[in-house]
């Protein structure tokens, strides 16, 4: 058995190889940095299962087909970010085991030459034949000589060598680990193509349902371009969209018309009740829409307060998925829907109490200006290769830290 342990161990060396996959090509900089994207995604898709359950229950509880149907898109949304970050984790999982056997890898190749080397010449001597040796005057005494050698050298080979072979065993642990995540990251894979097809065929739903009555959303698009073409920068056009959204609320919150004395009611213009002063819709509530969401699931590449090249970043950047769904953060009204130069497709959320969310670098919106969203609501998907999703909350304009209400 002793004798037999070169052998083992030389073949384990030479068939390495053939026992390792193919090294994983790194997403991250660095171990911490996947580490830290891993735990991310897997706590994203959590909070995705969760809101997905929570919205496929409103959906089930709706009485009216409009609110069902909405329950289910934004459930559907959900459940494309929770594949999402499923394969987000699933990646990073496989970048860590490939990192590790590239590492393995290396050791194994500056230790193995010299071991080898020295097992193949002990059982080089150690299956001499003792015929042969008779051949030869005082071979016999080399025979036994060699032999005497073999049986204390092969347990000091074998002692010195334990860390090698526990090496080799975690390769092909590592093996099998890649192996299973693969397997992992193609479920995930395939469950987001399903969901994906789900989400576009009820979309295509609800827009060929609101093209019946789209002539005043089209009215609306109209202002909302010509906001966007006067605006000077962004924070003019969230000044601006701001200002029409107070007006809006003043006017739905003025009372129905008055009838003339005499004409057979008894109200007048004393009696109605007083439009809402501009301070009353401009300055926003101390709280922030609740339940607050961010719109993709990613790494933070600028935080709010961040300088980037001497301006200070109004939001929060993350750097989602290629594709990744973009969701609304919260319920709203949209107030802009479109391109916007230097920004990408844009998405302006207008919420309760003055509140308004900007969702900047889309390459696609599905959003139609005038359209009421829940909360976790499809509004477009990021670009290709390494997008980058910025999200802007403003309270009666001003912008805060997105970071601070969102869970």
């Amino acid at each position: 058995m002793r004798r037999s342990f070169p052998i083992v161990l030389g073949l384990s060396l030479l068939g390495y190889a053939a026992l390792a996959q193919e090294p994983v090509a790194p997403a991250y900089d660095n171990v911490s940095e996947t580490q830290a994207a891993m735990r991310e995604a897997l706590a994203g898709r959590d909070a995705a299962r969760a809101r997905s359950e929570v919205l496929e229950a409103q959906a089930r509880a709706a009485e009216d087909e409009v609110g069902r149907t909405a329950a289910q898109t934004a459930a559907l949304a959900a459940r494309v970010q929770q594949a999402e970050a499923g394969i987000a984790a699933a990646t990073a999982r496989r970048t860590l085991i490939g990192r590790e056997q590239a590492r393995l890898r290396a050791e194994l190749g500056r230790e193995q030459r010299p071991i080898v080397g020295l097992t193949a010449a002990l059982q080089q001597f150690s299956r001499r034949p003792v015929a042969l040796s008779l051949l030869r005057p005082g071979a016999i005494k080399d025979t036994v000589y060699l032999r005497a050698i073999m049986a204390t050298t092969v347990p000091q080979v074998a002692s010195r060598t334990g860390a090698l072979r526990r090496r080799i065993d975690r390769t092909q642990a590592l093996a099998a680990e890649a192996t299973q995540a693969g397997a992992v990251l193609l479920a995930e894979q395939q469950a987001l193509a399903a969901r994906r097809a789900d989400l576009a065929a009820l979309e295509a739903e609800q827009r060929l349902a609101a093209r019946a009555v789209g002539s005043e959303a089209n009215r609306e698009a109209e202002r909302a371009l010509a906001l966007a073409e006067q605006a000077r920068d962004l924070d003019s056009l969230m000044t601006q969209v701001a200002g029409a959204a107070a007006l809006r609320q003043r006017l739905a919150a003025l009372s129905g018309p008055v009838l003339r004395p005499g004409s057979g009611g008894s109200s007048s213009a004393a009696e109605a009740d007083p439009a809402p002063t501009a301070s009353a819709t401009t300055t926003g509530g101390t709280d922030a829409p609740t339940p607050y969401i961010l719109p993709v699931t990613g790494r933070t590449l600028a935080g709010f307060g961040s300088d980037s090249g001497g301006v200070l970043s109004q939001g929060v950047t993350l750097g989602p998925a290629a594709n990744a769904q973009v969701v609304a953060p919260a319920a709203g009204r949209v107030a802009y829907s479109g391109p916007y130069r230097g920004f990408g497709q844009i998405v302006i959320v207008e919420h309760a109490d003055g509140w308004t969310s900007l969702i900047t670098g889309l390459a696609r919106s599905d959003v139609a200006v005038g359209q009421t969203l829940l909360g976790g609501a499809p509004i477009g998907v990021a670009g290709p290769g390494r997008p980058s999703i910025t999200l802007e909350l403003r309270r009666a304009g001003e912008p805060v830290n997105p970071l601070d209400f969102a869970r």
